[in-house]
This record gives structure tokens, sequence and C-alpha cells, in this order.
């Protein structure tokens, strides 16, 4: 499988990358700062420079070609309002797009839990993250892409086990970066499961387990 990571150099983005790069995937990772190429290259992907702002839709598409699917886990994290409509937002609706035209028909977008830090007084610059969220949830799900949109919950770096809650709805909870992407890891090699959001923590299910039990509750087993 070859696999166009948006993100790679993230938490979750490198994680998976390494689990990918394991199987003997090809994974190739988007990245705008040239610092972050080393750390792609450590993580086992083929670094390329893109921008989801600058670039067009049309030059996202040929970075694409060739690929099975898109990962995408970029975020703005934190650096203003503008810069979160630009990636979280428009930079997700260029990518879907982008996919769309280079046929890779696979999309993964890692959102936001609804519930995410609600009551924590984070303020307006929060709020507009999570209304910029599921308005790129919202958009993706309207494509004609084989999506899946994976909502995890507060995100932590200790060390993963591989076991996970996964539902359409599961009450809101931590779950560690490498379960996260040890989850998607899995998702990309079953295609039972797909055009569905499934929310995610950490649990006493294995990875492969809850993608099989998930895509046999939604009725997208076949």
């Amino acid at each position: 499988m070859k696999v166009f990571q948006i993100g790679a150099a993230g938490g979750v983005g490198r994680r998976l990358s390494t689990l990918l790069s394991s199987r003997g995937d090809h994974t190739t990772g988007m990245h705008r700062n040239p610092a972050q190429a080393d750390t792609i290259r450590g993580a086992g992907g083929v670094p390329v420079i893109g921008d989801l702002i600058a670039d067009s839709v049309d030059e996202l598409a040929e970075k694409m070609l060739g690929h099975d699917a898109v990962v995408f886990s970029a975020g703005a994290h934190g650096t203003g309002h503008d810069q979160t409509t630009l990636i979280d937002g428009q930079g997700l609706e260029k990518a879907a797009d982008a996919a769309l035209k280079a046929g890779v028909s696979r999309f993964v977008l890692v959102s936001a839990f609804p519930d995410s830090e609600r009551g924590t007084g984070l303020g307006e610059g929060f709020e507009h993250y999570m209304r910029v969220k599921k308005s790129a949830d919202v958009y993706l799900s309207h494509t004609g892409l084989d999506w899946l949109i994976v909502r995890p919950g507060r995100l932590r770096d200790e060390p993963g086990d591989g076991r996970v809650t996964a539902g359409v709805a599961i009450e809101y909870g931590d779950v560690r970066r490498d379960n996260v992407a040890a989850f998607i890891d899995a998702a990309l090699h079953d295609p039972t499961l797909s055009r569905v959001i499934v929310e995610l923590t950490d649990g006493v299910t294995s990875v492969t387990a809850a993608v099989t039990h998930v895509a046999a509750s939604t009725g997208t087993l076949r």
C-alpha cells in the first residue's frame, strides 16, 4: 500500500508512518517546513514539500498521484483563527478535492471528539477550532471518497498498548497517540470500515477487533 500523509511529522502522523513502514508499506509525508524532512525520514517515510495554504488543488493532486490512500492529520495547533481556518478547514477541503482529482479514493481524517476539552475555559479560539473541525467533517462526508473520520479523545504521549474503545458514539476519555496510529493502521488495511465517523479512546479491545466490530455494527461490513 502507498499512503500519502498530510501531517506526517506530527504526533500521530510519524507514529503511523512507522507502523506502515514496518508492514512494508510505502509512505509519502508532505511537509511545509524543511526541518521536518528528517523527522519524516526517521519514521520511514519519503518527505515531499507541500503547502495546504499555498498549493492549488491541482498541485496537491499531482503529489498524490499513484497512492492508494490519504491520511490527513495536519492542524494549525493553536496558531490563530486564520491558520485554523486555512489548514484545518480549507486545507482539508483542498486535500479532499485533490484526492478525488488524483483518483485516490481512500481518505482518512483525524478530527476532534465533540466533547473535547469542554468546560475548561479555553475560549473563543478553541470554539472556532471545534466549529472548523465539524465543518471539515461535514465536507469530507459529502464527497464521493471512501472516507473514514476518526475522532480521538484527549491525546496523550505515553506508550500505547494497541487496545482501544471505538464506536460511532462513546464516552469521552484519554487516548494515547500510539493507539490512534495503530487504529488508523488497522483501518487502512481493512476496507470494510468505510464512510463512517468513529470516536476513539483507550480501552480493552485490540485495534484489529475494534475495526471489525465498528464496521459490522454500522452495516459497512461487506
